[in-house]
C-alpha cells in the first residue's frame, strides 16, 4: 500500500512507477499546461501521463524540462507515459508515432508507451511493434489502454511481451472488477483515467459524508479509494492548490465500511467511450 506521493509500484519487468501521476488529457497547450507539470514535479510528482491525440506532448515536455530543473532533479528521476493515437496502429506506423511522440515530448525515452484504444483488426500489429520498442530498450515498459478481458485474452495469445499496464476507466461509479480481477490474475497493474468521473462526484452525498467524517476533499476520498484497491491513479489539474490538495492522501487510511460503502456507488456507468462500441 502507498504511503507516500513517491511510492511506487514494481511492475512486472521490475519498473518502478509511481501510484499517483499528474494527467492532462484535454489540457491545451500553452502556459497553463506547462506551468501544470512542472508545478507537480515541483509538488513531489514524480509521473506525468499524455498521449499523442491530446496534442500537447511539446508543452507537457517543456513543463517537464522546467520541473526537473526547478526541483534540482534529473530525467530518470521521473516516469513518463504517453499513448500511440487510434490512426497510428500498425507496425511502422506505430513505431513512426513513437519517435514523433519522443520527438516532440523533447525526450530520449519514455517510461510506459500504451496501445490508446483496442481497433479491432489493427491493435496486434501496433503490440508488434511495441514489442520491438521494448525489446530493443527504446522504451522501459509497454501496455495498453482501454482494453477488455477478451481484449487481454486476444493480445496475449500471440505476443511474446505482456501489457504491465491496462489504463482504463475507473471510478466509483465504474468499478470493473471482473477486468481488475483479471488483471490481478495476470499480474497486469491496472490504473484508473477520469478518476474522478470528470468531476461528476463530487457532489455525491456518500462521498460527502465520508468525506466529512476524514476532514478531507470528496476527490482525496476517491483518489485514496483507488490506492487502497491497488490501482495506479492520474488525477487530472491545471490549478497549483488542486495539484497539491489531490496529492495529500498518505495522513489517513479509509475503514472497511467506507471502501464497502464507495464500492456500492458503483452503477457500471462510462462517462468515456465504450470500448467495445467506439468509432474513432
Amino acid at each position: 500500500m502507498s504511503n507516500h506521493l513517491q511510492d511506487t509500484v514494481t511492475l512486472r519487468n521490475g519498473v518502478k512507477m509511481p501510484w499517483l501521476g499528474l494527467g492532462v488529457f484535454k489540457v491545451e497547450e500553452g502556459p497553463e499546461l506547462v506551468n501544470a507539470v512542472k508545478t507537480a514535479i515541483v509538488k513531489g510528482y514524480r509521473s506525468i501521463d499524455t498521449a499523442a491525440i491530446y496534442g500537447n506532448e511539446e508543452g507537457v515536455g517543456e513543463g517537464i524540462r522546467q520541473g526537473l530543473k526547478e526541483a534540482g532533479l534529473s530525467r530518470e528521476d521521473i516516469f513518463v507515459t504517453s499513448k500511440v493515437w487510434n490512426a497510428d496502429l500498425g507496425y511502422e506506423a506505430t513505431l513512426a508515432a513513437y519517435e514523433t511522440s519522443l520527438q516532440k515530448l523533447g525526450l530520449e525515452y519514455l517510461d510506459l508507451y500504451l496501445i490508446h484504444w483496442p481497433v479491432e483488426g489493427k491493435y496486434k500489429e501496433a503490440w508488434k511493434a511495441l514489442e520491438t520498442l521494448y525489446k530493443e530498450e527504446k522504451v522501459r515498459a509497454v501496455g495498453v489502454s482501454n482494453f477488455q478481458i477478451h481484449h487481454l485474452e486476444d493480445l496475449m495469445k500471440d505476443g511474446d511481451v505482456k501489457p504491465v499496464i491496462n489504463q482504463v476507466e475507473y471510478h466509483p461509479r465504474l468499478t470493473q472488477k471482473e477486468l481488475h480481477a483479471f488483471c490481478q490474475k495476470h499480474d497486469i497493474q491496472l490504473e484508473a483515467w477520469s478518476p474522478l468521473m470528470q468531476g461528476e462526484l463530487l457532489d455525491n452525498n456518500v462521498l460527502k459524508e465520508i468525506a466529512e467524517k476524514h476532514g478531507k476533499s470528496v476527490a482525496q476520498i476517491i483518489l485514496r479509494w483507488d490506492l487502497q484497491n491497488g490501482v495506479v491513479t492520474i488525477p487530472k489539474s491545471t490549478k497549483e492548490h488542486r495539484i497539491v490538495e489531490n496529492s495529500s492522501l498518505f495522513d489517513f487510511e479509509l475503514d472497511a465500511e467506507d471502501v464497502s460503502k464507495i464500492d456500492g456507488l458503483n452503477q457500471n456507468h462510462r462517462v468515456g467511450p465504450d470500448p467495445d462500441n467506439f468509432d474513432f
